[in-house]
């Protein structure tokens, strides 16, 4: 698509040089962000470009100015794109937006700290862990902590004062035995500081110090034969092992790295982030992303990299990934593809989750449309009055240039989808001139004498495009074949979209915003779409002739213009020049002036 004169203006200021423009559309708002390392190429291709798909071609149609902004390195370009993408948000533009927040666990720093789970993070309060992208996991996990040490859970402000003060009492938390009571000075602080210091190890994947702190204990309790302490602490080292075993071991000496996987289909990517910490993995997470300009793979998880790092708050040195990424604004970061080995396995691990994803997404969407279609043909069967559900429906449309070579077309819809294999032309034999009518009956004749012959099932549901005149004669077909009673039959008249049925002068009303309507008009509009290729190709064999077709400078395309519009040559000889002009252009509108004056003169 060429560029208006002030866009080529716009492109010819654009230098050659590392950087990201900005489209802006309507209203003046930015509806694309881009990052390039030649400016001038890469804006200019949009326009040059002959191959664009349909997204993309949308996107140049709406584009009224441009900007752009230059940067030292395609790095910065890909920093300063995603801000900016974060900041507008732009149409056509991948963002990872899904409304959510995250919890968080919250290790409070105050004296006895408090292990609670939060939305917010208030810069102040504490350390915190997370985001958890699994709320049930984190929950889990805290059922975990209060389990192996007893935290306080009251909101008391525990200064040696107020303890001193004795201004607390304990609560039920310290019957229950799930508190030591600190409030009331039961617990030391050296002590309960020690439960931090492994809760902190535990919530950064390492349980090395915790368990070795449950086995020294446990060893001397036994030594000093109080068994039922020792059974205390064997029971929490147990929930520590139960813990990690339920978590994914990968490798001890991996330690904090991202793995990245991306797959996608036409219309989606779906990416599979795992987050490993002391060779676990501590948090998964998938996503899916719509495509708005059928963008590749790595550039959609270059985007997307960036943004759940950033989400799930990641300092990870090291990425994996599927497919090779652009040079990204992470420095120190090394992004790999690993072949073989452990960091292989973990790659794998990640790709499986992604297909899976992949898989059952593309299963839903059959499911949804499998369920659309019921709902449709459910909805038919109601407002029809039907005695059993249409799976099967035909549609039948006549076609014809000034009564000339008569041609119809029938399309088959299964499961209220399109059946293309199943669609018909015919070739009208037995009627001459333009009589509708006449040529509806033949064509509903033939087709359905085909399936009774052939011992093939017959539609529950026949269409026919036109109006009281056109159903009369096909429901005459039908009768005239002894089918009558074996499907149900319907006209819809294009003025007002009326729907008629047999045996009822006046028109059935349905809904405008009805699905049964909807299906109707795009079985006739299929149906006439697919008689008019009909009539242009047999026209391009040479078969087919009307008076515009020799017109020399006119061409084919412009006479079915013409002619579909206008109906005849008589109507097209009665508008004027400036109609003419406005349906053809100057050059054509002169051609056809020319011929007509040329005609009424030999006459």
């Amino acid at each position: 698509m060429a560029a208006s004169p002030e866009l080529q203006d716009q492109i010819r200021q654009l230098p050659h040089r590392p950087g990201v423009y900005k489209y802006f559309g309507d209203e003046d708002t930015i509806i694309y962000v881009g990052k390039a390392i030649d400016l001038r190429k890469r804006v200019s291709s949009y326009f040059t470009k002959q191959d664009h798909n349909k997204k993309t071609q949308q996107l140049v149609k709406n584009i009224r100015r441009i900007e752009f902004t230059i940067v030292d390195s395609e790095s910065d370009a890909f920093l300063l794109e995603n801000n900016l993408i974060k900041q507008h948000q732009p149409k056509y533009n991948i963002l990872l937006k899904d409304g959510k927040t995250y919890p968080y666990l919250l290790l409070t720093n105050e004296r006895f700290p408090r292990l609670i789970p939060t939305r917010t993070k208030r810069p102040g309060d504490g350390h915190y862990y997370g985001p958890y992208a699994n709320v049930t996991g984190m929950n889990l996990l805290l059922e975990l902590m209060r389990a192996l040490y007893p935290l306080r859970t009251c909101t008391y402000n525990l200064s040696e004062a107020n303890i001193e003060a004795g201004k607390f009492k304990v609560c039920l938390e310290y019957h229950l035995g799930n508190c030591k009571g600190p409030c009331v000075g039961n617990q030391d602080e050296e002590t309960y500081n020690q439960y931090i210091q492994q809760i902190r190890q535990i919530l950064n994947g390492d349980l090395r110090l915790p368990k070795q702190y449950f086995r020294d204990r446990m060893a001397q309790a036994a030594q000093e034969q109080q068994y039922e302490l020792a059974h205390q602490f064997k029971v929490k080292l147990d929930k520590l092992d139960e813990f990690q075993s339920k978590s994914t071991i990968v490798n001890a000496n991996l330690t904090n790295i991202d793995v990245f996987a991306v797959a996608s289909n036409e219309k989606s990517a779906f990416i599979s982030y795992l987050k490993v910490m002391n060779g676990s993995i501590v948090l998964t997470q998938s996503v899916e992303v719509q495509k708005k300009l059928d963008e590749p793979d790595d550039e959609i998880l270059a985007v997307l990299v960036m943004q759940m790092r950033e989400e799930f708050e990641s300092e990870s040195k090291e990425i994996l990934t599927n497919v090779a990424l652009p040079p990204l604004p992470l420095p120190g970061v090394a992004i790999a593809q690993p072949q073989i080995g452990d960091k292989r396995k973990l790659l794998e691990l990640s790709l499986k989750n992604v297909l899976y994803l992949r898989k059952e997404k593309e299963s839903m969407n059959d499911r949804s449309k499998d369920l659309n279609e019921v709902r449709i043909m459910e909805t038919i069967k109601k407002d029809l009055r039907l005695t059993e559900l249409p799976k099967h429906i035909e549609c039948f449309d006549n076609s014809n240039f000034q009564g000339d070579n008569p041609v119809a077309a029938m399309v088959c819809f299964r499961n209220a989808r399109p059946s293309k294999k199943d669609y018909r032309h015919y070739h009208i034999k037995t009627v001459i001139g333009p009589n509708d009518f006449d040529s509806m009956y033949e064509v509903v004749t033939r087709r359905y004498r085909r399936l009774t012959d052939e011992g093939s099932s017959l539609p529950q549901l026949v269409i026919v495009d036109g109006g009281k005149g056109q159903l009369s004669m096909a429901v005459k077909a039908i009768k005239d074949l002894g089918l009558w009673g074996q499907m149900a039959v319907i006209g819809i008249a294009k003025r007002l979209e009326e729907i008629y049925v047999p045996n009822d002068p006046l028109p059935l009303y349905i809904d405008k915003k009805s699905e049964s309507l909807r299906l109707f008009q795009r079985m006739r509009d299929e149906a006439h779409r697919f008689g008019i290729t009909f009539h242009r190709d047999r026209r391009d064999a040479g078969t087919l002739k009307t008076e515009l077709t020799d017109v020399k400078g006119l061409g084919p395309v412009t006479a079915d213009k013409l002619l579909l519009k206008f109906k005849s040559v008589k109507k097209i000889r009665e508008l004027s020049e400036a109609d003419l002009v406005t349906e053809v252009g100057k050059a054509k509108a002169r051609i056809l002036i020319e011929y007509f004056a040329q005609t009424d003169a030999a006459v």
